[in-house]
């Protein structure tokens, strides 16, 4: 069987004021965050460039729908087209439909306790230009 997921592409959550938790998670810990929160840079098993995502999200946010949790994983994954197909036929709970972006493509499921979570196809070459 083909490799599901790779890695953690992401890590996001709700907070009352994502830019003062940005603030305290660099003054803190030294994450160097932007408007998105922080990308942490690794090397695959092959010495490929990779990406992890951290977060911070408004609290009232609707990303995460249909999960009331206060939080989302993003897994990395080859193929995800072919993966979504699987899990479906697998009565995996598919939401919405792919999302293609110049960073790579995304696709949602949600887990049988209610969480959702984002599968990413990367092209994290996108963020090295």
């Amino acid at each position: 069987m083909k490799k599901r997921v790779t890695g953690i592409g992401g890590i996001f959550f709700k907070t009352k004021d994502p830019a003062a938790i940005k603030d305290w998670y660099s003054k803190h810990l030294g994450f160097n965050t932007d408007q998105w929160g922080c990308t942490f840079w690794w090397k695959d098993a092959e010495g490929k460039d990779c990406s992890t995502q951290w977060s911070p999200m408004i609290e009232d946010t609707q990303y995460y729908k249909p999960s009331e949790k206060p939080f989302m994983v993003n897994y990395r994954v080859e193929n995800l087209e072919e993966l979504l197909k699987t899990l479906r036929a697998e009565g995996v709970q598919i939401v919405g439909e792919i999302e293609s972006y110049d960073y790579g493509k995304f696709g949602w499921i949600m887990d049988p306790e209610g969480n959702k979570i984002e599968l990413w196809e990367p092209n994290d070459e996108a963020f090295l230009k």
